[in-house]
C-alpha cells in the first residue's frame, strides 16, 4: 500500500492492481455522485451523471448501446475529462461510448482515481481494450493533478477500489481487463488530448536504436526521503553518493551494445539502443524504472491515438538489477507481461521459481549452489562451530536459510545468527559486534551485500583485530573497496566463493574515454566526474573541474580491471539478448516476406532466450536451464597480504556444479593463508575432536556439536574420530586396550606352559612315579607275607591301574581336540573303574577270608584268583559299555565357550551327552560306595594287619573328593573346571595309593621284623585262645 509519510510503494500493491483481470462484463450501472474524491458514474438511460471530486472526471452515459454497435475506434478508446463536459470541460459531465455506443456523443469523459503517495502520484486508470495482435496491449491514461487533489487523497483510493472491483462495465466473453500502474509526477497538461503529465522517470543514460534494451542499476547508494504534507506537488526523490562499481556495470553494458552494433556477424544492419535507469539502491524506485520502460515514457508520447492501447513496451528486455530485492520487484511486475529480465548480480535462489518469476533469467549462479558450497567448505576444514551474519534482505535471508539447511546436513552447528542492514542504527551494529567478539566460534560466515558489510567492518575495526577467520559470499569477497582499506586488515586470510574472473578486451580503453563532454546535459556524467576527481564544474569552495583530467591515471573501483567478475556477467547478459534477437531475426526472415520489416515483441524474445546457447569471447558457454539459471562456476578466493602490505585475491580452489557432487570442489591447500597470516588451518569447534576409542555424548541443552568424549565399553570400538557411537565386535573378537580395533579373543585352555598346568603335570607324574616305586617294592618283596596276604595279584593290578589314573589326568591338559576330548573322559572312567574293581575285589577277599575260617565253611573256593580277575573284568565291562554308548550317541567335542568370559574364548571339551558323563561318574561312585560299605563291615575283623581298615579310609577320601568335586566342577569357570577335574583324579588316586599301600610299604621298608606270618596272624591266635 502507499504510505502517507513516505514514498514506499510495496510490490504487493503493484501486483494487486496488475492481477485484477478477466472481470466478466455487465451493463453499465447508475452511479450516484460521491463526495471528496468519489466517482460519479452515469446511468444507462443516457442521463447526465453528477460530477465527482474536484480534479476528477464526472461521467454520464448517453448511448449505452448493446455490445458491437460501435466502431473499432470507439471500442478501443477511453475518453477523459478533467471535470466537465466534452473533451476539455472543467466541470459538469460528459459522455463516452465505452463498449461500442453511438458515435454522436456530445463529449468524452473517462473515470479513474488518483492516488498521491509520498512524492510519487500513482494513477490507477480504468482501461478497457480488445487485443488486436499477439503482442502485449497497453494503454496509459494519466489524470491531471489539480490543487484539490491532495484533499481528495483518502477518498480517491476507495473511489478507485470501487471502480476496479465493482464497476458495471459491459464485457463480452473473451474481453480482457488489464490495469497498468504508472508512477509519475504530476503537472497539468494543457493539451486537448490525453498525454503524459508530470515528471516521468527518465533514463540517466540512453541511446536510441532499432531495438532498445533497458537496464536498471543502483547508480547511487542512497535516496533522500522527505516527509510530505500533501499540500503541494512532491518533488522528485534525489539520490546521493554515486556508486563507482555500478557505474562501471552500466558502462560495460554500453560497451557490449556498441561492440554488437559494430559487429558484422551479430545482428547485422540492426542497431541496439539502451535506456539505463537508476534505482538508487531502493526497490520502489527500481519498480518505478521498470514501469517507465514498460510504458515508453516521455512528455512527447501522446496517448490519444488509437494505437496507444496496443503498442509494445519501450524495451524488449531488461538487464538488472544488482540486488535480489529490487530484482524480485521488477520481475514480479514485468513477468505477467512476458518482458524478459536478465540479472547480472541477483543471486537469491527464490528467483528460480518460474511460477512467480516466469520471465526471469540470470547470468550469475544461483545462491542455491553457493550456499551449499559454503557449507561444504566449512565442513571440509573441520569447522563445525561457526557464527553467521547475513544481510537483512532477500539476498541475505534466503541465502543464509539455504546455508543453514546445508550446514545441518553436513553436521555443522551455528552458535549464533545475526542479520543487519546498512540502514540499521549504530546500536544494532554494536550489538552484533559484541555477539561476534564474545562468541566461542572462531569462524564467521558473512552472507552479506557489500553495502551492508561496510558499516559492520567499520565498527569491528574500532576495537582492533578480533582474530577471527572470515568466510564470505560472492557479493563482497572480491571487493577492492574492502581490500584496499587498511583499517580492514583483520580480513586477511578470508576465504569465500567468487564469480570466476574474466578479461574483456577493449573495455579498459572504453571506460577511460567516458567524459562529460560526450553528453554535456547529462547530470550523471558530471556528477561522476566531480566525484572521482574531487572537483566541481561550478567552482566555489571545491577545486574547479577543467575537463582535462584523465581517468586512465586513477585507481579506483571504476578503473579497476583486475576484478571484472560481475562486469563480465553484465556483458554476458547483453550478449544473451543479442543472440536471442539474432535467432529470432533469422526465423522471422524465413517466415515473412523480404519486403516487410520484422516486428519484435517481448514474448518472442522471452521464448528465444529460453533456447539460446552461445559462447562468449571469454570462452564460456552460456545457456539457461528450466529455471533460468546458468551452470555454477566459482573461484575459491583467499585474501593474502603481499610484501607491500596490500591485500590481494588469490584463487586457491574451484567449484563446478556440473561435476559429480564429490568432485565439485577442488582445493590447493598449499596456497592457503589463514587469519593472522597463519599457515595452519584454524580450529573452530565447540568440543575438541573425540579420538578413536571414544564416542560423542551430546551435552544436555546444547547443540549436537557440543559433546563429551566417552570411552567405548569393553567389547566395543570406534575406529574413526568424532564417532557418534561405538560398535560391538563379533563374538570371536574383542576390543583392544585403546578401543579402536577388534582383535581376536585370546583362546584359553589348560596348557602345559602355564604354572597351573606345570604343577598338575608334576603331581600327575609324581603319583605315577610313586605308584611305580611301590610296585617295584612289592615286586622285590613279593614273597613276604605282607605282600602275599590278600591276593598279591590284585595288589599289582591295582598299582598298575592307579598308575594309569595318574597318567590319564595328562589328557585333560593341552589344547582340546576331538580325540583328546573323547580320550580323556573314557580313559578316566575306565581306569577308575579298574581301580574300584580291584579294591572291591580285595575288600570281598578280606571279608570272605575271615568267614572261611569258620568250621565247615567252603566259601573261599568261590572267591579264588580266577573269580577275582573275572569280577574285575565284569565290573570294567559295564563301564566300557557305558562309554561306548556315550561315544556313539553324543561324544564329547571341543567347544569355544564365549559366555563365561566376554573378553576371551574358553576352549573346553563339551561332554556332549550329559547323561553319558554323569553315568560314567555315577558308576564309579557306585563301586566306591560298595567298596566303602564292605570295607566298613570288615573294619573290626581280628588281624594285626586288617586291610579293610585302610580300604575304608581310602574310600572315605575317595568319596569325599568326588562329592566335593561336583559343586566345584559346576561352579568353576573356564580352565579351572578342567583343573578341578584333574585335582579330583589326583586326590582320589593319591588317597587310594597312600591309604592302601603306605602301611605295607612302611612295614616292608621300616619294620621288616613285622613282615612275618606269625606277626600278622598273632592277634588272631591270641583271640582264638
Amino acid at each position: 500500500m502507499l504510505e502517507e509519510t513516505g514514498t514506499k510503494v510495496s510490490i504487493l500493491t503493484v501486483k494487486r492492481v496488475l492481477y485484477r483481470h478477466n472481470l466478466k462484463g455487465r451493463s453499465a450501472t447508475t452511479g450516484d455522485s460521491s463526495s471528496s474524491g468519489q466517482m460519479g458514474d452515469s446511468s444507462s438511460s443516457g442521463q447526465t451523471g453528477s460530477p465527482g471530486c474536484a480534479g476528477q472526471a464526472g461521467s454520464s452515459g448517453n448511448a449505452g448501446e448493446e455490445e458491437g454497435s460501435g466502431s473499432a475506434e470507439q471500442r478501443s478508446s477511453v475518453a477523459s475529462g478533467l471535470s466537465g463536459s466534452g473533451a476539455s470541460g472543467l466541470s459538469g459531465s460528459g459522455s463516452s461510448g465505452l463498449r461500442g455506443g453511438s458515435s454522436g456523443s456530445a463529449g468524452q469523459a473517462g473515470d479513474s482515481a488518483l492516488l498521491w503517495g509520498g512524492d510519487i502520484p500513482l494513477a490507477l486508470p480504468r482501461v478497457l481494450f480488445r487485443p488486436t495482435r499477439p503482442s502485449m496491449s497497453m494503454s496509459l491514461l494519466m489524470l491531471a493533478a489539480s490543487p484539490a487533489a491532495a484533499a481528495c487523497y483518502h477518498a480517491a483510493w476507495s473511489c478507485d477500489t470501487a471502480a476496479l472491483l465493482n464497476a458495471g462495465m459491459a464485457l463480452s466473453t473473451g474481453d480482457v481487463l488489464r490495469l497498468l500502474v504508472v508512477v509519475m509526477g504530476g503537472i497539468a497538461a494543457p493539451a486537448p488530448i490525453c498525454s503524459l503529465l508530470g515528471q516521468p522517470a527518465l533514463p540517466l543514460l540512453s541511446a536510441k536504436g532499432d531495438i532498445n534494451i533497458g537496464a536498471v542499476f543502483p547508480l547511487h547508494r542512497n535516496a533522500l526521503f522527505k516527509v510530505h504534507s500533501f499540500t503541494s506537488r512532491p518533488e522528485k526523490t534525489p539520490c546521493i553518493s554515486i556508486n563507482q562499481r555500478e557505474f562501471q556495470f552500466a558502462q560495460t553494458l554500453i560497451f557490449a551494445l556498441e561492440e554488437i552494433n559494430n559487429s558484422s556477424d551479430l545482428l547485422p544492419g540492426l542497431s541496439l539502443g539502451y535506456q539505463v535507469y537508476d534505482s538508487c539502491s531502493y526497490a520502489p524506485l527500481a519498480i518505478h524504472s521498470a514501469l517507465a520502460m514498460m510504458n515508453s515514457p516521455g512528455p512527447e508520447d501522446s496517448l490519444g491515438d488509437s494505437s496507444s492501447c496496443s503498442r509494445s513496451p519501450a524495451v524488449l528486455g531488461i538487464v538488472g538489477e544488482s540486488s535480489s530485492t529490487s530484482t524480485i520487484g521488477i520481475s514480479s511486475l514485468v513477468g505477467p507481461f512476458s518482458i524478459p529480465v536478465i540479472s547480472h548480480f541477483a543471486t537469491c535462489a527464490c528467483l528460480s521459481n518460474k511460477k512467480k518469476f516466469p520471465s526471469f533469467f540470470r547470468t550469475i549462479p544461483s545462491d542455491f549452489y553457493q550456499s551449499r558450497a559454503l557449507a561444504k567448505l566449512v565442513k571440509h576444514f573441520g569447522w563445525n562451530w561457526v557464527g553467521v551474519v547475513n544481510s537483512n534482505n532477500d539476498y541475505g535471508n534466503n541465502g543464509m536459510a539455504t546455508f543453514m539447511e546445508a550446514a545441518w546436513h553436513e553436521g555443522v552447528c551455528v552458535e549464533y545468527q545475526e542479520s543487519i542492514h546498512r540502514t540499521d542504527p549504530r546500536e544494532k551494529l554494536l550489538e552484533v559486534v559484541k555477539v561476534i567478539r564474545r562468541a566461542t566460534a572462531r569462524v564467521v560466515v558473512l552472507f552479506m551485500g557489500l553495502g551492508d558489510i561496510v558499516p559492520l567492518m567499520n565498527e569491528m575495526a574500532l576495537e582492533g583485530d578480533p582474530g577471527l577467520q572470515w568466510v564470505g559470499s560472492e557479493s563482497w569477497i572480491t571487493a577492492r573497496l574492502l581490500a584496499e582499506n587498511k583499517a580492514y586488515g583483520f580480513l586477511r586470510g578470508a576465504v569465500g566463493f567468487a564469480i570466476r574472473n574474466a578479461r574483456l578486451d577493449g573495455l579498459e580503453g572504453f571506460l577511460h574515454k567516458v567524459h562529460p563532454s560526450q553528453a554535456p546535459d547529462n547530470t550523471l556524467l558530471r556528477e561522476f566526474w566531480e566525484t572521482v576527481f574531487q572537483c566541481s564544474f561550478e567552482g566555489g569552495s571545491s577545486t574547479l573541474c577543467t575537463g582535462t583530467e584523465s581517468l586512465a591515471k586513477l585507481k579506483n573501483q571504476y578503473t579497476d580491471m583486475s576484478e571484472l567478475r560481475i562486469s563480465n556477467k553484465v556483458y554476458t547478459a547483453v550478449y544473451a539478448i543479442a543472440h536471442a534477437l539474432q535467432n529470432l531475426l533469422t526465423d522471422l526472415k524465413n517466415d515473412t516476406d523480404s519486403g516487410k520489416r520484422p516486428v519484435y515483441t517481448p514474448q518472442q524474445v522471452l521464448q528465444y532466450l529460453k533456447e539460446v546457447r552461445f559462447r562468449v569471447k571469454t570462452g564460456e558457454e552460456i545457456w539457461f536451464d528450466d529455471n533460468g539459471d546458468v551452470v555454477a562456476f566459482y573461484d575459491l578466493v583467499n585474501w593474502q597480504q603481499e610484501e607491500n602490505g596490500t591485500l590481494q585475491f588469490h584463487v586457491v580452489g574451484l567449484y563446478d556444479s556440473s561435476m559429480p557432487p564429490e568432485q565439485r570442489i577442488t582445493f590447493n591447500k598449499g596456497k592457503l593463508v589463514w587469519a593472522g597470516g597463519q599457515a595452519e588451518t584454524p580450529a573452530s569447534v565447540c568440543s575438541e575432536s573425540c579420538p578413536t576409542g571414544t564416542r560423542k555424548a551430546v551435552q544436555k541443552g546444547k547443540p549436537v556439536c557440543c559433546y563429551d568424549c566417552v570411552p567405548c565399553a569393553e567389547g566395543e570400538i570406534s575406529n574413526i574420530t568424532d564417532s557418534n557411537g561405538c560398535y560391538r565386535c563379533d563374538l570371536e573378537y574383542w576390543s583392544n586396550e585403546k578401543r579402536n580395533l577388534c582383535v581376536l579373543k585370546p583362546v584359553e585352555f589348560l596348557s602345559y606352559e602355564e604354572m597351573m598346568g606345570i604343577v598338575l603335570v608334576f603331581f600327575s607324574l609324581l603319583g605315577s612315579g610313586v605308584t611305580t616305586l611301590v610296585a617295584v617294592v612289592f615286586s622285590i618283596h613279593k614273597d613276604t607275607p605282607i605282600v602275599r596276604a590278600n591276593n598279591s595279584e590284585l595288589s599289582f593290578l591295582l598299582l598298575f591301574f592307579l598308575s594309569l589314573c595318574f597318567l590319564c589326568s595328562l589328557t585333560f591338559i593341552g589344547r582340546p581336540s576331538e580325540w583328546s576330548c573323547s580320550l580323556r573322559h573314557t580313559a578316566f572312567g575306565i581306569t577308575f573303574v579298574l581301580c574300584m574293581s580291584c579294591v572291591l575285589g580285595k575288600t570281598i577277599v578280606v571279608l570272605m577270608a575271615f568267614r572261611a575260617t569258620l568250621p565247615a565253611s567252603n566259601i573261599m573256593k568261590w572267591f579264588g584268583p580266577p573269580q577275582q580277575r573275572l569280577s574285575v573284568l565284569a565290573f570294567t565291562l559295564i563301564q566300557v559299555l557305558i562309554c561306548v554308548l556315550w561315544l556313539t550317541v553324543s561324544p564329547p567335542f571341543p567347544y569355544k565357550n564365549m559366555k563365561t568370559y566376554k573378553e576371551k574364548v574358553i576352549l573346553e571339551c563339551d561332554v556332549g551327552s550329559a547323561i553319558g558323563f554323569w553315568a560314567v561318574l555315577g558308576y564309579i561312585g557306585l563301586l566306591a560306595l560298595l567298596c566303602f560299605v564292605l570295607a566298613f563291615l570288615a573294619r573290626k575283623l581280628p588281624d594285626n594287619f586288617n586291610e579293610a581298615k585302610f580300604i575304608t579310609f581310602s574310600m572315605l577320601i575317595f568319596c569325599a573328593v568326588w562329592i566335593t568335586f561336583i559343586p566345584a566342577y559346576v561352579s568353576s569357570p573356564g580352565k579351572f573346571t578342567v583343573a578341578v577335574e584333574i585335582f579330583a583324579i589326583l586326590a582320589s588316586s593319591f588317597g587310594l595309593l597312600f591309604c592302601i599301600f603306605a602301611p605295607k610299604c612302611f612295614i616292608i621298608l621300616l619294620r621288616p621284623e613285622q613282615n612275618t606270618k606269625k606277626h600278622i596272624m598273632g592277634k588272631a591266635s591270641n583271640d582264638i585262645r
